[in-house]
């Protein structure tokens, strides 16, 4: 798998999966060489995919953590997904078809999902991969983790398994969020 070099105005380069990934997702990646490091969300959900950007839904705490955690000077709006190479972060998932919720996922969702985050890692090189949310990481790994840093690296790529910060994941509190979006900044200085 390769990428090619998108013609948008960008601090960063971007590069993308080619028109077969944007045909199979609602939601294109975002992605560079050398990003700090790289959020991979379980899927698009509907609200999300009807606003054609990621983590759309007002409830979802990422854009807020993002900012709050320090990867972002000023909170962004889901819309403003494009402006993160600015800031050295990557966007992509780990399944890509859209579902109500991540419940509605099927191990057939994250075929393939692992040989694409091996590749972004050895071409982009980003120095970690933060996985928003267990079932993210579980399904491109079929294994389960606890949330932190994991054991498992991809090349030189740190892997980090956030809380999912959908507002279906009220049993984790913003603080506890807070608290591991800032440790996966800290690691990725």
């Amino acid at each position: 798998m390769s990428f090619r070099t998108c013609r948008e105005p960008q601090a960063a380069q971007p590069y993308d999966q080619g028109m077969h990934a944007l045909a199979e997702s609602a939601i294109p990646d975002v992605l560079a060489p050398g990003l700090v490091a790289i959020f991979c969300g379980i899927n698009p959900g509907r609200v999300s995919a009807a606003a054609r950007a990621p983590f759309a839904n007002p409830r979802n705490d990422f854009w807020r953590l993002l900012h709050a955690a320090g990867f972002t000077p000023r909170l962004l709006e889901p819309g403003e997904y494009r402006r993160l190479l600015e800031f050295g972060v990557g966007l992509t998932n780990a399944a890509r078809r859209t579902t109500r919720g991540s419940g509605d996922l099927r191990a057939a969702d994250f075929e393939g999902a692992r040989e694409r985050l091996e590749t972004i890692a050895a071409q982009l090189r980003p120095r970690a991969i933060g996985f928003v949310g267990k079932a993210a990481y579980q399904g491109v790994f079929r294994e389960r983790s606890e949330h932190g840093l994991q054991e498992r690296k991809l090349d030189d790529t740190q892997l980090f398994v956030l809380p999912s910060t959908s507002p279906a994941n009220a049993a984790v509190s913003w603080d506890e969020r807070l608290r591991w979006f800032r440790a996966l900044r800290d690691l990725t200085r």
